[in-house]
């Protein structure tokens, strides 16, 4: 997200208490935007699609065939989506505007080899006994997903946030009508709706980068070379997201939580919903989080490596250096307070939201547990997203290799402890990486000088 502090400055340079709301609003928007059409679109589907003529069990196949969708997806496009925006972010701090759209190009391609590879695979043997249609459908949602990410997040790269939004609004609310109208068909109608909506919103990003880089050259697999992208970021891409997935993957599968859904995909309907209630609970929080972050700690990251470069005085360098820290731990501290009103809001509301909907009161000990996971998660990101500014891969991906240990380890003890115990796996798993980052960073922060000067 590196250079949305530019547009958040402008609205904070206001001064005043509707211009903060402005900026807050605004960051919420770009960081949870995407991620919240998607959730509400697919939704929406269900709820609509009940007791009209599809039957429950058709949309509750249709919802778990579009979770493993994104999951699968996003695990597989994790190492390009950050290893390529770094390489696009090196080829224009270098302008070479010209590199953009063919290595672009290029990993559109490669991703769709790649895609559609896995893709065919899986089509002939975990869902061979399935009708061709929906392991057809399930092929395209995949190859399209796939490609989706990596187009949304070069574009984020690129700094176009809002028409990132724009086109995410379009993509799932022509989903939305698609899927409506193709209800008849049962499961087979409502997933070719979701292609359908998908279709739409990469062809908008297609032609968003088509627009905004013209180049002579169509296709470069220049990012491909040897020392062209970075492994660790690599790592790290796939590492996060496996780390996300694996505790609802281990819930999905187990024999005392998860039930059978279609064909090899299964669910866990007491911990899947708790913790989708949940993830809403850290909008407030993605908001402080890029607010602070993007804003306060860039301004000084940027006056003390300029002072670096231009051969500032050490007073200076120090004095701009503990600035910097100060606006790190400010910030962090700003996020962990929302996010703390946040968690105390969803304790106060939470069986009133449940008696709404009509659910059990039994889940709400595991949706406190997971709303708690869920702040975790957003001070993990900004603690994360700090030193990727430090550009600390090595300290990234160790931490992002910790977390899928401890998860994997602390999830799978969890469910074998009992009910009582349900989430507290995916929440412990993240107080100890958090922990470790804060370790990890305030030696960083007490070792920089030193560091940004004797290991150039």
């Amino acid at each position: 997200m590196a250079g949305i502090g530019f547009e958040l400055r402008k609205i904070l340079d206001r001064d005043n208490y509707a211009s903060l709301l402005q900026a807050y609003a605004y960051a919420g928007l770009i960081s949870a935007g995407p991620w919240i059409l998607s959730i509400i679109g697919v939704q929406m589907i269900g709820f609509l699609s009940l007791s009209v003529i599809v039957p429950k069990v058709a949309v509750e196949q249709f919802q778990v065939s579009v979770t493993y969708l994104l999951a699968a997806s996003l695990i597989v496009t994790g190492p390009l989506q950050l290893g390529f925006t770094r390489y696009i972010a090196d080829r224009l701090f270098q302008k070479n505007d010209e590199m953009v759209l063919p290595n672009f190009m290029g990993t559109q391609v490669t991703t769709l080899i790649i895609a559609a590879a896995i893709g065919l695979v899986l089509a002939f043997t975990a869902f061979a006994g399935l009708s061709w249609a929906y392991r057809l459908l399930m092929y395209s949602g995949f190859v399209l997903l796939c490609l989706v990410w990596i187009a949304a997040i070069f574009l984020s790269g690129l700094k176009k946030y809002l028409a990132v939004v724009w086109l995410f609004g379009i993509g799932y609310g022509t989903t939305v009508i698609a899927a409506l109208l193709l209800r008849p068909y049962g499961l087979i109608g409502l997933l070719g709706g979701f292609v359908i909506g998908h279709y739409v919103l990469a062809s908008g990003l297609w032609f968003l980068v088509l627009r905004h880089y013209p180049s002579k050259q169509l296709i470069s697999i220049d990012f491909l070379k040897r020392g062209r992208m970075y492994p660790a970021l690599l790592g790290t891409g796939l590492l996060y997201n496996i780390g996300i997935w694996l505790d609802k993957v281990l819930f999905w599968y187990a024999p005392s939580t998860g039930t059978k859904v279609i064909g090899p995909l299964q669910a866990s309907p007491i911990y899947d919903f708790p913790i989708f209630l949940a993830y809403l609970s850290i909008i407030p929080g993605m908001a402080a989080f890029l607010v602070r972050i993007e804003t306060d700690f860039v301004e000084y990251y940027n006056k003390f490596y300029d002072a670096v470069r231009e051969g500032g005085s050490l007073d200076q360098i120090e004095t701009l250096r503990n600035e910097m820290v100060f606006t790190i731990r400010t910030g962090l501290a700003e996020i962990m307070k929302i996010q703390g009103l946040a968690i105390l809001a969803t304790f106060m509301l939470g069986d009133r939201v449940f008696a709404w909907l009509g659910i059990s009161p039994l889940y709400l000990p595991l949706l406190y547990i997971d709303v708690v996971a869920a702040g975790l998660q957003v001070a993990l990101l900004a603690i994360l997203n700090v030193f990727f500014y430090l550009d600390r891969r090595r300290e990234v991906l160790l931490l992002s290799g910790a977390f899928v240990v401890t998860n994997s380890a602390l999830t799978i003890w969890s469910i074998e402890a009992g009910p009582s115990w349900y989430g507290m796996g995916f929440a412990g798993a993240l107080l100890i990486v958090v922990c470790i980052g804060m370790a990890i960073l305030n030696d960083t922060l007490d070792r920089l000088e030193y560091e940004t000067f004797m290991l150039q």
